[in-house]
């Protein structure tokens, strides 16, 4: 097991008009012989952290149904928090490098380094948030008025509304998750991300039905949930960042200022998956909001049939490939500090295990998605639902549950390669082959059978989605095993004379109580 020396205090005898030497660099041990134990340690607490947010999206989901009998609610809040996702993505895929960069410095024996990236990743979402979403709220109406009509126009529109207006918290709080996961403490994260879940789930049980005494505010009570429990995510985690502990040992507290090299490092290194994440949100949300309708239309069908049966697949999917990500933001860290210490074999066999538990893990979830297909999607119907239509969802439903199954195994594939390629550095080729891939597979393909096959229906556009996900992890794959990216790195520890907040706090020892 890899082991890291916490760094030592700072020395409160310096006097206030010196400036101390220096810190050295932490000695850190090797024991390649608990691999797995390193790992688990690591990725348990970031696999539950991403199993509580889909267990939310669970909860959020049976809430909604309990709104009413019709299937619109459920596609509204699904094409809505979509469309509020997509616009969060780039800068999500953006600051998800800061995990690279913190672990990077953590292997190099420099771990207050990376709470400058922290910081600067903080300020990129800020004004992010102000210059860019708070504007595109407000052309969400007009967005999904070419496509729809109606209440789920009206729904889906409120509810993205509010995600986007109230979406500086989760925003934030994905930025700092990766400053601690890069730092080896994921459990803060968890932590953080339980406790936001919860006030999620409160406040849309007391907002969605008006319990104790709030108003009714059906749809738009699920989103305000979702906005706070965002802001509980940032204030946790926030409230650690500035503790003594961490002011005193890794600088937090002095590195808040604007740094050209970390902002050029985040954006150049960080660019690519940002427009990666972008892109696929982007192709899969055109895939569940119009070629699937476009499908279910195509054979005289409700559209909502099958853009709500196609959300509902979703849910399942997402139960299978987010503990995937969870692993693979451990195997990001692991992968960043293998690289820190030069040590690219580390990183290799580490990805290697990780590749080995995603698989077994998404190949079981497909069995499953097979042989209680309809089962599953029968859970999100309301009670209410008359019996012809509740079979035709079911059908509806099954048949993608089956497309899904299909690609799990090469969604572990893509997914976790993905993570170790991004922990080295290697994001430019990785963004490059997904963006290609997407609209080819996912648009092109789709499109195309929807268009000349019009009898496949709906299942034409999860045709396209399987064959995008197929292909992306065998691309991914390749790249990983080709091993360019065992010659990157990002950071060079003897070159960042900007980045050492010790500088200032040893001049300055009120942290420290002197």
């Amino acid at each position: 097991m890899t082991e890291v020396h916490e760094p030592t205090s700072v020395d409160r005898s310096v006097p206030t008009h010196e400036v101390a030497p220096k810190k050295p660099k932490k000695t850190i041990k090797l024991d390649e012989d608990h691999a797995l134990s390193e790992m688990i340690a690591i990725a348990l607490p970031s696999v539950a952290t991403m199993a509580s947010y889909t267990i939310m999206q669970f909860v959020d989901k049976l809430m909604v149904k309990e709104i009413g009998p019709e299937p619109v609610y459920v596609a509204a809040q699904s094409n809505g928090g979509m469309m509020a996702w997509m616009m969060m993505s780039f800068v999500l895929g953006l600051t998800g490098v800061i995990n690279s960069f913190v672990s990077q410095n953590l292997g190099a024996g420099t771990p207050e380094r990376g709470a400058a990236y922290a910081w600067n990743g903080l300020w990129i979402g800020a004004i992010y948030w102000i210059l860019f979403m708070v504007p595109c709220a407000y052309f969400v109406p007009a967005v999904f008025g070419t496509i729809h009509n109606g209440d789920l126009l009206t729904l889906e529109t409120q509810y993205a509304k509010v995600i986007m207006l109230g979406g500086i918290g989760t925003i934030l709080s994905r930025g700092l998750h990766h400053y601690f996961y890069g730092m080896h403490h994921p459990k803060i994260v968890l932590v953080s991300a339980i406790c936001g879940n919860l006030t999620n789930v409160f406040l849309n049980w007391m907002l969605i039905f008006g319990n104790l005494g709030a108003p009714e505010l059906g749809l738009i009570g699920a989103g305000i949930g979702t906005v706070c429990g965002g802001l509980v995510e940032f204030m946790i985690p926030m409230v650690l960042f500035l503790s003594p502990k961490y002011a005193i040992n890794y600088g937090t507290r002095k590195a808040w200022k604007f740094s050209k090299q970390c902002m050029a490092g985040l954006l150049k290194v960080g660019f690519a998956p940002g427009l990666m994440f972008v892109n696929e949100m982007a192709c899969w949300a055109l895939l569940m909001a119009w070629l699937v309708p476009m499908g279910g239309k195509a054979i005289g069908d409700d559209p909502v049939w099958h853009n709500t049966t196609g959300w509902i697949a979703l849910q399942y999917m997402h139960l299978s490939f987010m503990p995937a990500v969870g692993l693979s933001i451990a195997t990001q860290a692991v992968v960043g500090k293998a690289m820190g210490m030069k040590r690219p074999d580390i990183a290799m066999a580490r990805t290697k295990l990780a590749l080995k538990v995603t698989v077994g893990y998404m190949a079981t979830c497909a069995l499953v998605f097979v042989l209680f297909r309809g089962q599953l999607i029968n859970v999100f119907i309301n009670e209410d639902t008359p019996p012809e239509l509740r079979a035709t969802l079911i059908a509806i439903g099954s048949k993608v549950m089956i497309a899904a199954a299909v690609f799990q195994v090469f969604d572990a594939m893509a997914i976790t390669t993905s993570a170790a390629l991004r922990g080295a550095g290697d994001t430019l080729w990785p963004g490059v082959a997904t963006i290609v891939l997407s609209w080819v597979c996912i648009i092109g393909v789709g499109y195309g059978l929807v268009r000349f096959v019009p009898s496949l229906g709906s299942i034409g556009p999860w045709i396209g989605a399987s064959l995008f996900i197929i292909t992306l992890g065998i691309a991914l794959s390749f790249r990983f095993m080709q091993g360019k990216w065992k010659t990157m790195t990002l950071i060079d520890p003897d070159a960042q004379p900007d980045l050492d907040p010790f500088d200032d706090l040893r001049a300055d020892p009120t942290l420290t109580g002197s």
